[in-house]
């Protein structure tokens, strides 16, 4: 069932989408060659902590880490590592922030250091492809508009659009109705009504859109080795157009 937000709830969520942005513009002067995920991932939860916070990933289904860290040819779900990043790498990473019992979700992908001509495309086409979602979130519209969006923008670009993995609602539980995939015909799937609150979260490759998971049961991967990135925003809908929560 689709819930519906209050004025009130949806600024506790953007109280927590603000100190969101403020972690991932903390973790943006982190990225460089030589810094592990792991230290990014400590950082995060103390961070948090220190601002009345927790990381609600933290103990979802046995999840044992702050954020997802996902390099390279990792869609999604990826474990902070002690293992360094290199020049060149691409590198995102993924949390939700709960704040008095308020959640907001939102990733980001990086740059490491120089990256190739290859992956500073990949990043600047997955994150404006984002926006185009998020232009598409208004009341009267349905969410195959979002998906629909987002679909042609990647694909004119190149670019394959992941399947396995979606957008969702969000509120006081991690995964709420309806999910938001970021492919398919437009005028499909569920209305948007004022005050409903999703997570738009657009996943790119440069090869196939196949996705295949580690046997750890969490890091899914491109399953030809090629690139992927993600960029995520938790919005509401609201009677003045999309609102980003977790805007930086």
């Amino acid at each position: 069932m689709v819930t519906i937000k209050t004025k009130d709830e949806i600024e506790k969520m953007h109280r927590a989408g603000k100190l969101l942005a403020a972690c991932h513009r903390e973790i943006a002067k982190m990225i460089r060659p030589g810094v592990t995920t792991w230290e990014i991932d400590q950082f995060t939860e103390q961070f948090l902590r220190e601002n009345g916070a927790t990381p609600e990933q933290k103990g979802y289904k046995g999840y044992q880490y702050a954020t997802c860290a996902s390099l390279n040819d990792v869609i999604c779900h990826g474990f902070p590592k002690k293992e360094p990043l290199n020049n060149g790498d691409i590198v995102t990473i993924d949390m939700v922030v709960n704040l008095d019992g308020w959640l907001a979700d939102s990733a980001w992908s990086y740059a490491v250091g120089t990256v190739s001509e290859e992956a500073g495309n990949l990043l600047e086409t997955t994150k404006e492809s984002l926006y185009k979602g998020i232009e598409q979130a208004v009341i009267g519209n349905r969410i195959g508009d979002i998906a629909h969006a987002i679909q042609v923008f990647a694909e004119e670009r190149g670019y394959s659009v992941v399947r396995d993995f979606t957008g969702h609602g969000i509120g006081q539980k991690m995964h709420e109705e309806p999910q938001v995939p970021h492919y398919g015909p437009a005028g499909r799937g569920t209305r948007l009504k004022d005050g409903m609150v999703l997570t738009i979260e657009p996943m790119l490759n440069t090869g196939m859109y196949f996705a295949t998971v580690d046997l750890d049961g969490w890091t899914a991967r491109t399953v030809d080795g090629s690139l992927s990135a993600q960029y995520e925003h938790t919005i509401a809908i609201t009677q003045d157009g999309p609102l980003i929560l977790t805007a930086q």
